[in-house]
């Protein structure tokens, strides 16, 4: 029998690929990693977390410069050049997909690059920039396609005035009023970018909070402070359709059965990821996909089909950068029989608005619906750094079980939430108890002690309040 080229093919290099492709190597495997586009990194990179955080980043500073300096002292005259923006957050882009390439040499993993489609459980065809296509045998296939923009009926994208998320990143002028399909975590970042920036922002949605997969309390936290900060809300509304009129923009929402129509300059529709496959030859393979197009898998990665696996956004589960990442180096750890495994339990769930909203575990409902439970929480305004930051908005919440004491979750919204919730995620890993979270040494005057003190207020003994 001719050994085949490669013992594992990825398709995809966005998070999950990359990584599993990066680790394959390292664990002995020949592997190699397809693409479809010119850079690296699948959206992530190129299109989705880094080019949106980094916007998000330079809008935090364009604000706090227009707005906060003047507290501390400083006085300062303020413009916007949107264009240097653009042009840094592609810098950040490209230095980072071109670190992905620098560690495909390092480890030795081949790019192929084009198109791939499954031909066969050994067999992946990869039709080049060039239409040219080539067929490549190999022992594994690995599925980290990652997933799409959902579309919606009668929003039809045209770049400019009706757009997704990709597309919202592009803006050459900020628009005057923006419409935002969606308050989940990616119509919120990009709704906060463009409010910072001038935009008049108002967000649908058909559910009746924002963020609605997370803990609902804090959530009603984070959309007091966005209407603080000038973003309008409607919720229980149902968006119809969007119709273009020269420069403008005309909604049409249901709420509550009546009808209404907001103008606007700009639509952003951000309802959502879909898993995506297109093209990719899995269902003709033999390979399982749900109602919702997701790869069925097993809890090694495994499809139906020996030989075919798939990771990430393609498969079920939370739909995040890290979860995928985490799904590659379980699977091809079990590939080359090392042990691998993700804990689902303990993966964070980050918006990177401001202030920021991190989450891991149950939220407090979930956890009330398993069994009793102990809460405890301790705002930022009793935190001395925070004070000091003059960034005193949010709290942490710390969720346990009230006979072991054990951590079933918790919520940040405040400074820096994103980093914090680290430490939380680290203790479930370990089955730590509040108790355990609130005796360790915390440094101060540091955010984290908010941890601390909530972590004390499980117990109700938190010192600060």
């Amino acid at each position: 029998m001719t050994d085949p080229d490669f013992d594992l093919i990825v398709i995809g290099s966005g998070p999950g690929g990359y990584v599993a492709a990066i680790r394959a190597a390292q664990l002995g495997l020949r592997t190699a990693c397809v693409e479809q586009y010119l850079a690296l990194g699948g959206t992530c990179l190129n299109v989705g977390c880094i080019p949106s955080k980094a916007l998000l980043d330079s809008s935090e500073r364009y604000e706090h410069a227009r707005v906060h300096l003047a507290a501390h002292g400083v006085r300062a005259t303020v413009t916007l050049d949107l264009e240097t923006m653009q042009a840094r957050k592609s810098t950040v882009v490209k230095r980072l997909t071109r670190g992905v390439e620098g560690l495909f040499r390092k480890n030795k993993v081949t790019r192929l690059s084009g198109r791939g489609r499954i031909v066969s459980p050994a067999l992946v065809e990869v039709t080049g920039p060039d239409g040219a296509t080539k067929q490549h045998a190999t022992r594994r296939i690995l599925i980290a396609t990652g997933s799409k923009p959902i579309a919606l009926p009668n929003f039809t994208f045209d770049d400019r005035r009706i757009v997704h998320s990709t597309q919202a990143l592009e803006f050459g002028a900020v628009p005057g009023r923006l419409v935002v399909i969606g308050a989940g975590a990616i119509g919120l970042e990009l709704g906060s970018v463009w409010r910072r920036l001038g935009s008049e922002v108002t967000v649908v949605e058909l559910a009746d909070r924002i963020v609605p997969g997370m803990d609902r309390e804090s959530g009603e936290l984070l959309l007091k402070s966005l209407v603080k900060q000038g973003m309008r809300f409607v919720f229980g509304a149902s968006a119809q359709r969007a119709e273009v009129d020269g420069e403008r923009v005309s909604v049409q929402i249901a709420v509550g059965g009546e009808a209404r129509t907001i103008e606007c300059d700009a639509v952003l529709v951000a309802v959502g990821r879909r898993p995506y496959t297109d093209g990719l030859g899995a269902r003709e393979a033999g390979v399982e996909l749900d109602e919702r197009g997701r790869v069925a898998v097993d809890g090694s990665f495994a499809t139906r089909v020996p030989g075919i696996y798939a990771i990430g956004d393609v498969i079920a589960g939370p739909m995040l950068a890290h979860k995928a990442e985490e799904e590659g180096i379980a699977a091809v750890e079990l590939m080359a029989g090392v042990a691998g495994h993700v804990a689902y339990d303990c993966i964070p769930n980050i918006v990177y608005t401001w202030p920021e909203f991190a989450s891991v575990g149950a939220t407090e409902d979930e956890a009330r619906a398993r069994g009793e439970i102990a809460v405890g929480k301790f705002p930022f305004v009793a935190n001395a750094r925070a004070g000091a930051m003059g960034e005193t908005e949010g709290q942490v919440k710390i969720v346990a079980d009230l006979g072991s004491d054990r951590i079933l979750g918790a919520h940040i919204v405040g400074p820096h939430a994103s980093e914090l919730i680290a430490e939380v995620a680290l203790a479930m890993e370990f089955d730590a108890s509040a108790e355990d979270v609130a005796r360790s040494v915390h440094a101060h005057p540091t955010l984290a002690e908010a941890v601390k003190e909530a972590a004390l207020a499980v117990a109700k003994r938190t010192i600060n309040i």
